[in-house]
């Protein structure tokens, strides 16, 4: 395998895990980067830009990252609640008065950002066309009835976080989502990250699709979904099948007009270097810039939400946007903040080993918050810390 980039002294193990992710555990092309106190100690990237092609990853090739897309946009409210212009204890509805519709009237900013909010779902699945059309996603949500009495229980807002999200951040600061991010966060840090790609970016970015992961080989890591988990996403009137469908048909991360516009849960197209560095930036200062002050950064990993969680079927852990390390998602310690892809991409940081975390692939395998081709990243990444 012909792995480009560099490793430092003592994280040699990464890029012996990311080798035998090509060899054992079905990677088509991939890029992991890591973080270590505001430098960069690991940047590697190898295999085919798309899923389906030959052309080579390149240096700057990005891929869409799908939920790990949520754990950036988390940052926007907390940077918000960092400048005072939102407060975390304030009604929803201060902000969006429509959202109060349906029995939502007392829903506060933190249990919308912890999946708390009661509205993992749509009545009526949105077409992608008016999924990204920046008015039907929010009036659906806003017009929605909760599933259950808001705060009182946690499940993962799948599609609708993109629509919550960020018309709150809409309705704050007159700006989308995206366009913040690109001028608050990815532009002082020179990011290449995007909700929403630009057209002149249009051409690094490759293609993913579906992949198998191989038939048991020697030291690959197997991670076998539970049965009442594998029912649920079986089960066409579950809730967890009906979170995911919020969007119908399913959305085609290859669709220009998809990748064109980006939505805050979901679409987030990215580099793993970027997604490293800006989760190094929120515990600490990279090139002179930091984004999370010491109090913002206790928010982002103090615990909101824990226990089964009634969309994945298995328990989570969240704080505001962001999930924590646990059962649902494994990473690097106690302490660790961030977020993964459904399909395998993953974005965190450890505040207490220093550490920040980026990994993209374009072969989406099965599963939503442990990929095993991460998983092996982040066991080596503990074995260099």
């Amino acid at each position: 395998m012909d792995v480009q980039g560099t490793v430092a002294a003592g994280f040699e193990p990464v890029k012996d895990a990311f080798v035998r992710n090509f060899e054992q555990r079905g990677e088509r092309g991939a890029a992991v980067a890591v973080y270590r106190r505001g430098l960069k100690v690991v940047d590697l990237w190898a295999g085919t830009r798309d899923v389906d092609g030959p052309e080579p990853w390149a240096v700057d090739t990005a891929q869409v990252v799908h939920s790990a897309t949520k754990g950036i946009a988390a940052a926007v409210p907390l940077l918000l609640h960092q400048r005072g212009q939102i407060d975390l204890d304030a009604l929803v509805a201060t902000y969006w008065p429509e959202f109060k519709a349906g029995g939502k009237e007392l829903v506060l900013v933190r249990q919308l950002l912890s999946h708390r909010a009661g509205v993992p779902l749509l009545d009526r699945p949105l077409t992608l066309a008016e999924a990204i059309d920046g008015v039907s996603g929010p009036r659906a949500v806003a017009a929605q009835q909760p599933l259950w009495a808001p705060g009182t229980d946690h499940g993962y807002h799948a599609h609708t976080y993109s629509w919550l999200i960020g018309e709150l951040v809409k309705r704050v600061t007159g700006r989308t989502i995206g366009r913040w991010i690109a001028e608050e966060i990815g532009r002082p840090l020179g990011l290449d990250f995007w909700i929403g790609l630009p057209p002149d970016e249009a051409h690094r970015v490759g293609r993913t699709g579906r992949v198998e992961a191989p038939a048991e080989a020697p030291g690959a890591l197997r991670v076998r979904p539970r049965r009442s988990v594998t029912e649920a996403y079986g089960d066409p009137d579950s809730l967890t099948r009906r979170a995911f469908g919020a969007i119908d048909p399913v959305v085609d991360d290859n669709d220009p007009a998809y990748r064109a516009v980006g939505l805050a849960g979901s679409g987030g197209i990215s580099t793993a270097r970027a997604l490293a560095r800006c989760y190094a930036a929120m515990i600490g200062a990279v090139d002179g810039h930091r984004l999370f002050a010491p109090a913002t950064l206790t928010l982002a990993r103090t615990e909101e939400s824990a226990g089964p969680d009634r969309v994945l079927v298995v328990n989570t852990r969240f704080g505001l946007g962001f999930m924590l390390h646990g059962s649902g998602a494994p990473l690097l310690g106690p302490g660790s903040f961030g977020h993964p892809g459904r399909g395998g991409s993953l974005g965190f940081a450890d505040p207490e080993a220093g550490i920040a975390f980026g990994y993209v692939t374009n072969g989406l395998q099965k599963g939503v918050t442990a990929d095993p081709r991460a998983q092996a990243l982040v066991r080596a990444v503990r074995s260099a810390a």
